[in-house]
């Protein structure tokens, strides 16, 4: 079986990782009803994805189905969340503590899908050592020290715009492998920087486009 580290995983097709947390979802919300079994129909019929391509998704995580009765809720719990990573505790540092870095130090539940977020980085002065929901966050400038202390991985983006090239190159410098990033800037990285870009503002315009287009 592929785990997140091994190189199989980058042969899954993205549209299929996008998927697979809907499917645990789901399984996780049938375990909490006492349900032990799942078929791909039941999934297909939740999540609104044809029952044969739930069955090709899972096809990747090399799970089998019982006959008649489908997939055992517990192994596929288990088997989908350390394929998809959310079993391994990933370090994490945040970038720009506004409202949206603000909320995402208060989002607890980060860590039930593996991102720890170990620190908050501010260019704001009256934000150096002081602490969000147990968080510290420290000045910006005390990035590269802190880096060498803590090892962080990832580095999550959420400063304006026009500071978002700079602090990815700070944040790359200093040994960040992976950035998730909330601007609508599309950063530039180099090849071997893995990036996830989650825009806000993006998918509002896609909602709003959809939205109008119903109304005309």
């Amino acid at each position: 079986m592929p785990t997140n580290g091994d190189k199989q995983t980058w042969k899954v097709p993205e549209p299929t990782l996008r998927r697979l947390p809907w499917y645990l979802a789901f399984v996780k919300l049938l375990k909490g009803k006492g349900e032990t079994f799942v078929s791909s129909t039941q999934i297909s019929k939740e999540i609104s994805v044809d029952s044969s391509q739930v069955a090709k998704d899972l096809s990747f995580v090399k799970i089998s189905g019982k006959t008649r009765v489908g997939y055992e809720i517990d192994t596929l719990i288990n088997v989908l969340e350390d394929f998809l990573g959310f079993n391994a505790q990933h370090k994490a540092f945040l970038f720009g503590v506004g409202s949206l870095g603000g909320a995402l130090l208060h989002d607890s539940g980060l860590d039930q899908y593996g991102v720890e977020i170990i620190a908050g980085f501010d260019v704001r002065e009256e934000l150096s050592d002081t602490t969000i929901n147990g968080i510290p966050v420290f000045h910006i400038s005390d990035f590269a020290k802190k880096q060498k202390e803590l090892g962080a991985t990832i580095g999550i983006i959420t400063v304006p715009v026009g500071k978002a090239q700079e602090v990815t190159d700070l944040a790359i410098a200093g040994g960040i492998k992976a950035l998730w990033n909330f601007t609508p800037f599309r950063i530039r990285v180099p090849e071997h920087i893995v990036v996830q870009n989650t825009s806000l503002y993006a998918h509002l315009a896609v909602m709003y486009n959809r939205l109008n287009s119903l109304n005309h």
